[in-house]
């Protein structure tokens, strides 16, 4: 299935692929399959899937979620096993990252009923879009997820990881405006917006904050000719934090960094930002978290409660109102042509879910 699956293009807001091959198998199997077109508010060529596995035991609910897009690139896959490892052919990333997610969940509920295991409704959602800022998860229909709980398979490190912090995020522009004149002839009547903007980074603090906050620039434009004053530079940053209070500080710091820079050199800035998405807490006492650590010791695998500082589609179901764990499967070097993942990792995490959809 794995492999299957990584064979199929499914870049960012093009997964279609890799959804008409994922609604056939669950059509196939009798189950309900809707697509919920949220690629029609973002661009894709597909919505988000979701199947509905009826009941054949006790329990509540549960939901299970993996999504379906890679980050280029991606087209093209070969996959290549050498000693039960699965490695790309080095010229894109394997796919791992979700697909074996994808791959796992549907190993799982195989397994459950080729064995006649009891297992309560279960729901799965094949998510669209979520390198690129989780924008399927962001535009779905919760009416076709109607499960509470959902466990997302979509996290690196050792299977027996689960996340149960994970930050929110800000996106930040910051545009300097000077005054731009001849740098020949007059150059003391002109404002020079690189010198703003050099002035305001050199005063801030960036990268590592502290244990749970994060900040960076990721991209500065402006200038021209050298002859000529530069009037006007934007600066794109990100700030992250699992504490809402520091992530307001972090901002503060660095608008308050912009308002000093234009006033030392006369010139404006504007400082806009956008919150991303929401952070993951996961409380201690949390019955799904109970139910997923006894799953492990079940099927005689050691957890382990983590914070991360990335994100994923659990951030958003978080905010909508789910209750949310994910779960570590892992995948190595995600987001690079070295990415690679063990069969054993995958065999073990499909063991693994098929206890925790068990009744």
């Amino acid at each position: 299935m794995f492999l299957d699956l990584v064979k199929i293009d499914s870049p960012s807001l093009k997964e279609n692929d890799v959804a008409s091959f994922l609604y056939s198998l669950m059509l196939e199997k009798e189950y309900d399959v809707k697509n919920d077109r949220a690629g029609d508010a973002c661009g894709g060529n597909t919505g988000n899937l979701f199947v509905r596995i009826p009941a054949t035991g006790a329990g509540e609910p549960i939901g299970f979620s993996a999504h379906m897009d890679c980050v280029e690139p991606c087209c093209g896959v070969t996959p290549i096993i050498k000693d039960d490892v699965v490695y790309s052919s080095g010229d894109t990333v394997l796919g791992g990252d979700d697909k074996a997610g994808l791959a796992i969940m549907i190993e799982a509920i195989n397994h459950l009923e080729e064995e006649s295991i009891p297992h309560p409704e279960i729901n799965f959602m094949f998510s669209m879009g979520e390198e690129l800022g989780m924008y399927g998860v962001k535009n779905m229909d919760t009416t076709l997820l109607p499960a509470k709980n959902i466990i997302v398979l979509d996290s690196g490190g050792a299977v027996g990881t689960i996340v149960v912090n994970a930050p929110s995020e800000a996106l930040i522009s910051m545009v300097f405006h000077g005054k731009s004149v001849h740098a020949g002839i007059i150059p003391e009547k002109g404002i020079n917006a690189i010198q703003i903007a050099a002035e305001a980074i050199s005063n801030m603090n960036l990268l590592r904050i502290d244990a749970c906050t994060t900040a960076n620039l990721g991209r500065i434009e402006g200038g021209g000719a050298a002859n000529i004053v530069t009037d006007l530079v934007e600066l794109s940053a990100e700030a992250r934090s699992t504490k809402e209070e520091s992530l307001k500080h972090q901002l503060d710091h660095m608008k308050k960094c912009c308002t000093d820079a234009a006033a030392k050199f006369g010139g404006s800035y504007e400082f806009n930002y956008e919150v991303s998405y929401p952070a993951l807490h996961v409380d201690e006492d949390s019955l799904l978290l109970a139910k997923v650590e006894k799953s492990y010791k079940n099927v005689g695998l050691t957890s382990s409660r983590v914070s991360t500082g990335g994100s994923s589609d659990s951030n958003i179901l978080s905010g909508k109102g789910y209750g949310v764990l994910t779960l570590g499967i892992g995948m190595c070097k995600a987001h690079t042509t070295g990415e690679f993942i063990a069969i054993k990792s995958m065999t073990d995490c499909a063991e693994l879910v098929a206890d925790i959809m068990r009744s």
